[in-house]
């Protein structure tokens, strides 16, 4: 029998380009890997037994939080991404999502997603979800455009999901807490540099002041980015006493995270667009990587 494409109707596919839209508004993947993040935190900080229900209401709070966030994120910056190519296609820029409907649902999205937060998971959950959509939109969105430490800024913001997650299944930090925060601002700092790096006159265009745009000869660049992944070599190291992990689990990480400093010295060392794209690439591996190993590691 001969295969046959499915034909959608007009208005069929006219509320497929709308969820696709409004899937990119709220930047969908990194949604998903703020949840992973918000999951391995909760899981790890569990005491005992995971607390499913719980763990339930956190992660859908949370998601509304994030897409909150990166909607009234691109609302703020839709007339810089406009000037971008990598940017000027996402729905305000594009003329496909109108701004009034982008705040009202960003807004809409932040403020459900706190009151979710709070009432299911307690004041301090919520505080700490507040303070990461205030200080990405409110400190790190505006000062992208002032100063190059803005990556450093943003990726405060970046590293507080897991401590969400964590905070509300013990309802305090402790050292757990504070070494997932370290990796995930440690990992962010390479990880963001190389993504600059490789668009830095698209950043430019945009009047965005990314390191890459002000670093023509690429050394503080490369610096950071170095000293950041060997940092995360350091905190990586203290997995084992702050009681994350065993001490397989341990020397697992200490060689994937070993693997990803050698990837941001080898582009350090040549600043050349392959090397950049290969530890973009080697970032997005090792997070995830790092995640699951943490979690079954517990298991196991």
């Amino acid at each position: 029998m001969k295969a046959t494409a499915e034909v959608l109707s007009p208005p069929r596919l006219a509320i497929r380009a709308r969820l696709a839209d409004f899937a990119e508004l709220v930047k969908a993947r990194l949604t998903l890997l703020v949840l992973l993040t918000t999951f391995v935190g909760f899981y790890l900080g569990s005491p005992a037994s995971v607390d499913g229900w719980k763990l339930a209401h956190v992660l859908a709070g949370t998601a509304l939080l994030a897409a909150g966030a990166a909607t009234l994120n691109q609302l703020w910056e839709r007339d810089r991404d406009a000037r971008m190519v990598r940017t000027r296609r996402r729905p305000l820029p594009a003329g496909r999502i109108e701004p009034a409907t982008a705040l009202r649902f960003g807004l809409a999205c932040g403020v459900v997603g706190l009151v979710w937060l709070g009432v299911a998971a307690g004041p301090w959950t919520a505080f700490v979800g507040g303070a990461t959509l205030l200080s990405y939109l409110l400190i790190y969105t505006p000062l992208k455009t002032v100063t190059v430490w803005n990556t450093l800024i943003g990726a405060i913001p970046g590293a507080l999901p897991p401590v969400i997650g964590w905070i509300a299944a013990r309802d305090e930090m402790g050292w757990g807490g504070w070494l997932l925060f370290g990796l995930q601002f440690l990992w962010q700092i390479p990880h963001f540099l190389a993504i600059a790096w490789m668009y830095r006159e698209d950043y430019a265009r945009g009047g965005y002041a990314m390191l890459p745009v002000v670093d023509p000869t690429g050394r503080s660049t490369a610096r950071h980015s170095g000293v950041a992944a060997a940092l995360l070599l350091v905190a990586a190291m203290m997995a084992v006493p702050a009681g994350l992990a065993g001490p397989v689990g341990g020397a697992i990480l200490l060689a994937l995270t070993a693997a990803f400093l050698v990837l941001s010295l080898r582009f350090g060392r040549t600043l050349a667009d392959r090397e950049a794209r290969c530890l973009f690439f080697g970032s997005i591996l090792y997070l995830p990587a790092l995640l699951v190993l943490l979690v079954l590691d517990r298991m196991i």
